[in-house]
């Protein structure tokens, strides 16, 4: 009866109508070999019931060990990747997938190993993952997402990167997903999918940047002086590069702008990557203070008011 039973657990979730008539008649033959000679019935029973629980030992051992090992394959897939100097979104991406397909891998096991026919359940899971697959088409759209990040690269572990309206360093991609940490700490998960298909703005993927700083001064500055007590203060930081550098230029000065209000000298400088924000910020704290020292005036939106 018990080896019935197992045997018929795909069958039943298939066809609920049919392994019900046939349980029932199963029942009724076994309460009638009962009736008949009991002691044999209950032997082949216990002996049944004792198959049973050796089966479901052996799956338990399966299973502990299978789960043993796919933390082992996971830990030695991660480890010879980062010996390779791979990419840590190309690794945490490898190593969920291979964790989820050998897990995947195991259950089917572990059921075979309880006696259950893996060719039913084999046919029953298809249609149920076609099934799934159309429920759940948005996480399909992320896996292939997440596949074609990997192969193209627009980002690496690491880089900053602004993308579906958030600014953030990029800290892991796994099969679904990519998540960011902003500047201010937080952790935004962005769905593969929609962030392959997106604009990516990459702030890290070039080695220079360039910056420019536009300042409004008033009308009758001496420009010249200017841009020369400028290019000074300027040319004492350290991280501008005052030498063309693959795709930087030297730096540049200029008047870029003239209107009622302000004459705007533009200095344009370029830096590495990864002291764009220091200097952004020193930069024009600098230029702000020791202009102002130097006598030159910053211009003020005038606004008009004419009598009526």
């Amino acid at each position: 009866m018990l080896r019935f039973l197992l045997q018929a657990v795909p069958g039943a979730i298939a066809n609920p109508d049919s392994t019900l008539q046939a349980t029932k008649e199963a029942t009724k033959a076994l309460v009638a070999t009962i009736k008949e000679d009991p002691n044999t019935a209950l032997q082949t029973l216990g002996q049944n019931a004792l198959q049973f629980g050796l089966k479901v030992l052996a799956a338990i051992a399966v299973y502990i060990i299978g789960a043993w090992l796919i933390k082992k394959i996971k830990n030695a897939v991660t480890k010879s990747m980062e010996r390779k100097k791979t990419d840590k979104a190309i690794i945490t991406f490898t190593s969920s997938l291979v964790s989820i397909t050998l897990t995947v891998l195991l259950i089917v096991i572990v059921i075979s190993t309880l006696g259950i026919n893996t060719t039913s359940l084999a046919a029953l899971l298809a249609a149920g993952g076609m099934a799934i697959g159309m429920a759940l088409s948005g996480t399909v759209q992320n896996f292939a997402g997440g596949i074609m990040l990997i192969i193209f690269k627009p980002f690496k572990a690491g880089d900053l990167i602004e993308a579906q309206g958030y600014l953030g360093t990029v800290t892991e991609v796994n099969i679904v997903s990519t998540k960011l940490l902003t500047v201010d700490n937080r952790v935004i998960v962005l769905p593969n999918g929609a962030l392959s298909a997106g604009t990516i703005d990459n702030y890290s993927q070039k080695p220079v940047r360039r910056l420019d700083i536009d300042l409004p001064f008033e009308h009758g500055t001496d420009v010249e002086k200017l841009i020369d007590t400028i290019k000074g203060l300027v040319a004492k930081d350290e991280r501008v590069l005052t030498e063309p550098l693959g795709e930087a230029d030297g730096p540049f000065y200029a008047v870029c702008d003239i209107n009622k209000d302000a004459v705007t000298v533009r200095t344009r400088i370029w830096c590495k990557a990864e002291n764009y924000w220091p200097l952004y910020f020193d930069l024009r704290k600098v230029l702000y203070s020791e202009l102002g020292k130097a006598g030159f005036k910053f211009a003020a939106s005038r606004v008009e008011v004419k009598n009526s």
